[in-house]
């Protein structure tokens, strides 16, 4: 009973902390005032904290009364002063109260944990939709890319830095100390972005190989016995891994600038270095054909639509799900030739008209929204559990041509998906 009243106390510590330090007299002691608020949400358990982010909602929105008299008054006198006061009018509070929150010491990094603990509870509680927009919006200023340093990790960073490494990779996972050092050999490079207010702590970081061509297969690169490559026999970057070290960051975009940043740091480094090229996996796909596609909604003439409907039915032939075929020891090493036209064709599809809408592959939509351009659909590329279950061993290229980035990205804003001519053989 006790317990549950310290408890009730603390939630309602931090309530009223929050709103003395909107106050003027918080704004005065906000380092302080702010220091104090954080300790008591960290206190908080799963529980009081989604209390306290339902607080968040319904105290600091924008009163509807005043911003339709703020738009009314701009309405009627479109200038500067009412432009701004309707500025001002909009503005959640909770966005002000974000800022004087991030004066406290390390308030950067508690923001982001707060975030993290707020993403947990969107799913089942949507109108903490706000709250969560409200960070972002503060996010997409506090990591703009000018602020982010870029890093290089290599074997002589510090040992707590690699073991963050080895946590956080998400593609392709490491496999001890053996394996990382091998992707940090001369021919392996990492490279992490940094905030100033997260010391040691990287925000994403990417796994590059340097090969004499495109890479079409991701075993090769991930062999930790396979020796090092001379220096001058480096043609080629092959982006392999992209992990994101920060949950609370979900969403802000620091990826994309990731990708450019290093490809010019490498191109000027080492001049010999002239394609940059992702080897991707395709983790939407077995879930896209197990999707029940209507192959009506694609821009296909007759003779390519009969060919995909006729793929569809191959893979369906065994009367169940295309995830259960693969889970019950399918090997693309053992497939007849008929089965991977199939698999090559409806990939080829998924990427090329499906990747622009809700049900695209989200690391389609990564690299194709960046600049880059759809280049090869590789078969048998990553023979991993983990490769077969999501794509069927399938892996892609993504080419970053570098003078070619923005108009490959303006193609993707208007839903087209630039890709090689020599795919369409594919259909």
């Amino acid at each position: 009973m006790f317990e549950r009243f310290l408890k009730g106390r603390s939630l309602e510590t931090a309530k009223k902390t929050a709103l003395h330090l909107l106050s003027e007299k918080g704004e005065a002691n906000a380092q302080n005032v702010s220091a104090k608020l954080l300790e008591t949400f960290h206190a908080l358990d799963r529980a009081e904290q989604l209390n306290f982010f339902e607080f968040m909602a319904a105290s600091f929105s924008p009163n509807p009364a005043d911003v339709l008299a703020a738009a009314q008054r701009y309405a009627q006198s479109p200038d500067y002063a009412s432009l701004s006061h309707l500025f001002r009018t909009v503005e959640p509070p909770r966005q002000e109260l974000l800022r004087r929150i991030n004066r406290a010491l390390g308030g950067t990094h508690s923001i982001v944990q707060m975030r993290e603990r707020l993403l947990g509870h969107l799913k089942t509680h949507p109108e903490l939709k706000s709250v969560d927009a409200d960070i972002q919006h503060v996010f997409s200023s506090w990591f703009n890319p000018g602020f982010l340093e870029l890093h290089e990790i290599t074997w002589s960073s510090p040992a707590i830095l690699l073991e963050k490494i080895i946590k956080h990779e998400s593609v392709h996972a490491i496999d001890g100390w053996d394996d990382l050092r091998r992707r940090l050999q001369p021919d392996r490079r990492c490279f992490a972005f940094f905030h100033p207010q997260l010391p040691g702590e990287p925000l994403i970081f990417v796994e590059v190989a340097l090969v004499p061509s495109i890479a079409r297969e991701i075993g090769p690169l991930l062999d930790k016995k396979a020796e090092p490559l001379e220096a001058k026999k480096f043609k080629t970057a092959i982006f392999y891994s992209i992990s994101n070290c920060q949950p609370g960051l979900k969403g802000v975009s620091l990826g994309n600038f990731l990708i450019k940043r290093v490809a010019e740091k490498i191109q000027k480094e080492i001049p010999s270095v002239k394609t940059f090229c992702t080897l991707s996996p395709i983790p939407g796909f077995t879930k896209w054909l197990d999707s029940g596609v209507k192959t009506e909604r694609f821009d296909l003439s007759p003779a390519k639509r009969a060919k995909v409907e006729d793929a569809f039915r191959l893979l369906r032939a065994k009367g169940q799900t295309w995830a259960k075929t693969l889970s019950a020891g399918w090997s693309s090493l053992n497939v007849s030739e008929e089965e991977k036209a199939a698999l090559m064709r409806l990939c080829f599809l998924y990427l090329s008209q499906d990747t622009c809408t809700r049900e695209g592959d989200a690391v389609a939509k990564f690299h194709l929204s960046n600049g880059a351009q759809l280049f090869n659909v590789n078969w048998a590329a990553d023979l991993s559990k983990k490769g077969v279950s999501q794509a069927s061993s399938l892996m892609v290229n993504y080419l970053y041509e570098l003078d070619e980035i923005e108009n490959n990205h303006e193609a993707f804003v208007n839903k087209k998906v630039v890709f090689a001519k020599n795919l369409e053989k594919l259909l």
